[in-house]
């Protein structure tokens, strides 16, 4: 047996012990699923103040030192974070028990995020409904292409993917495109959209609105230069977490005929462990598997979810933060080892494959 057959024998043996092992998985995590107000509204209290208090200190201290507004900004930045994890919630419908204050509380969320609400919470509705599937991985995801595809495409196509794939287009670049453009015009144009493209447009308009609004009050020089710093830079913490929670090295890529949802969840998503203020600065995001399970767990019970529930973990990928760094050199998904490669390592196989041929 070679050792590619070897490889997917194993996959092959994990993938039914975990289907075995989780089968009543949508009975355990029943009890998560259920909103709590004071931990919500406690949620919410914890998030804004703080982030409107450290945004009006930045405020004041260009009079004193833009590095220490610099330093500040990068602490308010997680809290931008947490604030989009609560709107990021509210379109799941799980932060609140009202659909209305889950509505509600997501629109205003929109106001600090700059992230449409409604367009967003559908086109990442779809990302969770079709994770790991390779016919829908363009959709609220970070695009990339298999190993078959790389090959086959021209030298131009080649460098053009290589240079996306490069990391300050990755994590820089390409936030900054998602914040000006991907976000300010519907790129997604699905059966039955057209009412939540309508959507993304009136949200950016209000959005606008109030940004005109502030900027005559405080100064628009003053407003731009703290608000746009701190989106763009929570724009790049995001793709990150998107990068690290799906496009680890044993990720879960199928074609949809066979795509498991079960599989996807566990084996598609990564458990971020990180340090306990991150983890609490970032909304627990990163105990992204049991997220991917039900999109209905509210951020702040995934923890509860994950403590009581060892089993949940065992067959995830545990990435620390040191290790998440190793991930940017990860660029092609390899269908036969089923796994993420690199560059390097795909010209290393390619060698040896065209030598045995």
């Amino acid at each position: 047996m070679s050792t590619n057959e070897t490889g997917k024998s194993k996959y092959t043996e994990l993938e039914a012990e975990i289907k075995e092992k989780l089968k009543n998985w949508k009975q355990i995590i029943q009890e998560y699923q259920v909103p709590d107000s004071k931990k919500a509204v406690l949620q919410i209290i914890t998030t804004f103040l703080p982030y409107i208090g450290l945004w009006a200190l930045m405020y004041f201290s260009l009079n004193w030192s833009i590095w220490l507004t610099i330093g500040i900004g990068i602490l308010n930045v997680f809290f931008l974070v947490r604030i989009f994890i609560i709107q990021h919630d509210c379109g799941h419908q799980s932060f609140l028990k009202s659909q209305k204050l889950n509505n509600l509380v997501g629109f205003l969320c929109s106001f600090f995020s700059t992230i449409p609400f409604k367009y967003w919470a559908k086109v990442h509705n779809h990302h969770h409904g079709h994770t790991g599937q390779l016919e829908e991985r363009n959709i609220g995801d970070i695009n990339f292409i298999t190993v078959a595809e790389y090959r086959q495409r021209s030298r131009w196509q080649k460098f053009t993917y290589r240079l996306f794939r490069h990391p300050i287009v990755l994590f820089v670049i390409a936030p900054l495109w998602y914040l000006i453009f991907s976000n300010r015009i519907p790129s997604f144009n699905l059966r039955g959209w057209n009412k939540i493209r309508r959507t993304q447009v009136i949200n950016n308009v209000f959005i606008a609105v109030v940004y005109l609004g502030l900027a005559y009050l405080l100064g628009w020089q003053k407003f731009l230069m703290i608000q746009l710093f701190l989106v763009f830079a929570f724009f790049c913490v995001s793709f990150w977490f998107f990068y690290v929670q799906h496009q680890h090295e044993e990720t879960y890529m199928r074609w949809r005929g066979n795509w498991d949802y079960l599989l996807a969840s566990i084996r598609g998503a990564s458990y971020y462990k990180l340090p306990k203020v991150l983890q609490w600065l970032t909304g627990n995001i990163g105990l992204h598997h049991i997220h991917h399970l039900s999109a209905r767990i509210p951020n702040y019970n995934l923890e509860k979810c994950l403590k009581e529930n060892p089993l949940f973990t065992k067959y995830v990928k545990t990435l620390t933060l040191w290790e998440s760094f190793k991930t940017v050199t990860l660029k092609l998904y390899d269908e036969e080892r089923q796994r993420m490669i690199s560059f390097r390592e795909f010209y290393q196989l390619e060698r040896m494959r065209l030598a045995a041929a």
